[in-house]
């Protein structure tokens, strides 16, 4: 990817200067708000602190605040450019803290390049930061700094450019290595450069399985060997060789595995023609590494490779370590970031490896896909799920090994962390666990459609479904060979070849002949997958269904209409979003089923939706919205809606309603008080009843598109069984959700209420 120097620039200068700024995380409106933000009531935890100094964990942002800090000897590719110059590197490791982690970070450059001076600044600053990160420091001086540091501190310090790229490519070496058939306590494994790199890493690599005596140490004076004494230190003395090999090339025959971690251009396609059987390359020096990867690969086809590079597959990126790193120990209030803490994260991010990966992640990198093997050892950084297995592997071991100030329930700290991802995740938490606790049948009618078939394995994998695939056998096992879709667990079932054919459409005739179908309709109509899965469902031989990927909405739901039907006493079913925000949730209906509701239909939606609402341990508030307020635009639109809230009302009593009311009315409790404190909804509306279908349908995808809100839906309401329709072309998680959606429903803990 290429970056021009006048956008970067402009990048970094337009708007407010730099990348970061401080906002503060409780509100200071008003002067009694100011009072308890500084003094007098400031007082009051200060006090608490100097009782008990852990109670600072408890009263500041301490626990979740990190030091970035430098002296800007060794930035990036750029070298000694001083702290002052190194300064937008550091306040990008801040994004990406946050970004990824949700920590929050102060960037320190200090003006000290002896090694003492420097320690003296860093440990002074303890009081503030639950943990510091080492950034850009030179060896061999960086080594003493951070095991100084780490001695003297009571937080956690970590050096990212040794451990960060250690961790990574450590995952990256276990992968490789079972990838291509070898053993890490057997690999020959060549390292270009000896700095802080190339150091943590070898001992990393050690931990993980690698042999001392099996690496091989070439810095810019040549191989690393026995009774050398130039450029020599404790470090690299380490890894010292009895050989009389004295040149890169000459380590580097019959190599099983190459470290680059130096400058670009240094290894020739020779070099890499002279290594052993199935290889494995890392070349990570940036902007260019040690070989191209082009280069590499058309002399030895059969190699794994990994660069530092973006463009080419394996890109050994830390920020795929440190925010994870020190949100496991943050959390774990870890005292340091040891060696077992590091082994956790590297076998987390090779196992992560191995499994289906993500829509999201394909999305992220222009709809690649991504499956393990020779050209996907690592996960890639935008995948979410990151956090989910770093952070508690590290937290573990941490607890494990003795570092952790608080104890981690593995569940627990799970669903916490799902609110660092969004609270989509946390929302959905509920669903999954409660779907897993009792797992049903669910027919997924598009049985040969990729997304389907990984959702399926998915659902299968997490326990969360018993999924039917419809669709021939042999298409089905094929498309699930095609793209590597394990069909354990999974039961197929061809509506064309099923023994139950007869009966089925003997009951849609039964259902339909007085509206018009024939016997011989009801057969054809069998053979379609989409009503042989409803039938499934009304026979008792499914207990859900989930279908409409690649169809219409109205594909779907009419079938679903005319051979499930609708609830005893419901007559109008009708769709419902669930709109997440960031500190809020939102019920949205009807954006998908009624085109043009009467007073009748909307009163029916409003109950649905609010009983739904409930499902989700959140008392409904309902607004029946419309462009008036209370009457002051009178016409047949207005008292349309007018008339639903008192149909409402007589049914439901119990319900906080009202309407119609405009948007700003229904959400802002301030204006509405002033204008209408009479009305009977007295807090922010949660569920929105929108007057037709134009207006939801728009209003929902605005709030995704526009307004940075989550969406879990549709969820079809209303409904005699237990059935959902996608949103055609949705990904592979959506459909998952939407699977143990209909799983719960199936349960009775939803459908009872819905």
């Amino acid at each position: 990817m290429t970056v021009r120097p006048k956008e970067a620039l402009d990048y970094h200068s337009q708007g407010r200067k730099g990348k970061i700024e401080v906002v503060t995380t409780k509100p200071v409106n008003t002067a009694r708000q100011l009072s308890l933000a500084y003094t007098p009531g400031v007082a009051e935890p200060c006090l608490r602190i100097k009782a008990n100094p852990d109670d600072v964990y408890e009263y500041t942002a301490k626990g979740n605040l990190v030091a970035v800090v430098t002296n800007g000897t060794a930035v990036l590719g750029l070298g000694d450019i001083g702290p002052a110059a190194g300064k937008p590197v550091m306040e990008g490791k801040g994004v990406l803290f946050k970004k990824f982690a949700d920590i929050d970070v102060f960037d320190i450059e200090v003006d000290a390049k002896d090694p003492d001076e420097f320690i003296r600044v860093v440990k002074a600053l303890e009081p503030t930061f639950g943990g510091i990160n080492l950034e850009d420091i030179k060896a061999p001086e960086c080594f003493y700094i951070e095991k100084e540091l780490r001695r003297l501190m009571n937080i956690p310090v970590f050096h990212d450019d040794q451990h960060g790229t250690a961790i990574i490519s450590g995952a990256a070496f276990l992968n490789a290595c079972e990838l291509q058939g070898k053993d890490p306590a057997t690999v020959k494994i060549v390292v270009s450069g000896a700095g802080a790199a190339a150091i943590a890493c070898m001992e990393l690599y050690c931990e993980l399985g690698a042999r001392h005596e099996n690496v091989w140490l070439v810095d810019s004076k040549g191989v690393v060997y026995e009774g050398r004494s130039e450029g020599m230190n404790e470090y690299k003395a380490r890894f010292a060789q009895k050989t009389d090999r004295r040149t890169l090339a000459e380590a580097m025959e019959g190599a099983d595995v190459f470290v680059g971690v130096s400058v670009g251009g240094l290894v020739t396609g020779e070099m890499v023609a002279h290594m052993a059987a199935r290889p494995v390359v890392f070349a990570m020096a940036n902007p260019d590494p040690e070989i191209g990867y082009q280069e590499a690969r058309a002399v030895r086809p059969d190699l794994i490779m990994a660069t530092g590079r973006s463009d080419y597959p394996n890109q050994v990126n830390n920020v795929l370590g440190f925010p994870f790193i020190f949100r496991g120990a943050l959390d774990a209030r870890a005292r340091e970031i040891n060696t077992e803490m590091q082994i956790a994260a590297a076998r987390a991010l090779a196992a992560l490896a191995r499994e289906d990966v993500p829509d999201s992640v394909a999305a992220a990198y222009g709809g690649t896909r991504f499956r393990f093997g020779p050209e996907y050892i690592i996960p890639k950084p935008f995948d979410s799920r990151v956090l989910l297995r770093v952070a508690p592997a590290v937290a573990e071991a941490a607890v494990r090994s003795g570092v952790a100030r608080l104890p981690i329930d593995p569940v627990a700290y799970h669903a916490h962390l799902e609110k660092h991802l969004g609270r989509r995740h946390e929302v959905m938490r509920v669903i999954l666990t409660k779907a897993k606790a009792d797992p049903r049948r669910i027919v997924f009618p598009e049985g040969t459609e990729e997304k389907i078939l990984r959702a399926a394995q998915n659902c299968v994998e997490e326990g969360i479904a018993r999924p039917i695939l419809l669709g021939s056998p042999e298409a089905v096992r094929a498309r699930a060979a095609e793209v590597g879709v394990d069909l354990h667990g999974m039961e197929i079932v061809h509506p064309r070849g099923s023994d139950k054919n007869e009966a089925y459409a003997q009951r849609l005739w039964d259902r339909r002949r007085r509206k018009g179908v024939t016997m011989e309709q009801a057969r054809r109509e069998m053979h379609e997958r989409t009503s042989f899965g409803m039938m499934m469902v009304e026979m008792g031989d499914a207990d859900g269904c989930v279908d409409g990927l690649v169809k219409h909405y109205p594909e779907t739901i009419r079938p679903a209409l005319q051979i499930l039907g609708k609830r005893q006493g419901i007559h109008y079913a009708c769709g419902m979003y669930v709109i997440v925000l960031k500190n809020d949730i939102k019920f949205f209906a009807d954006p998908t089923v009624n085109i043009h509701p009467s007073a009748e239909c909307l009163a029916e939606i409003a109950i649905s939706t609010a009983e739904a609402c409930r499902w989700f341990d959140i008392e409904p508030r309902v607004a029946m919205l419309s462009y008036s307020n209370f009457g002051s635009t009178p016409n047949e639109d207005t008292a349309r809606v007018a008339e639903a809230v008192r149909l409402v009302r007589a049914r439901r009593p119990e319900l906080m309603v009202d309407g119609e009311m405009q948007v700003d009315t229904a959400l802002d409790p301030e204006t509405r008080n002033e204008f209408f404190g009479w009305s009977d909804l007295k807090e922010n509306a949660n569920v929105l009843i929108f007057p037709d279908l134009a207006s939801g349908n728009v209003a929902y995808k605005l709030m995704g598109k526009l307004g940075g809100a989550e969406t879990i839906g549709p969820i079809l309401l209303g409904m005699r069984k237990p059935v959902n329709v996608l949103q055609r072309g949705c990904d592979v998680n959506t459909i998952v959700n939407m699977a143990a959606l209909t799983v719960v429903r199936a349960q009775g803990g939803l459908e009872a209420k819905l």
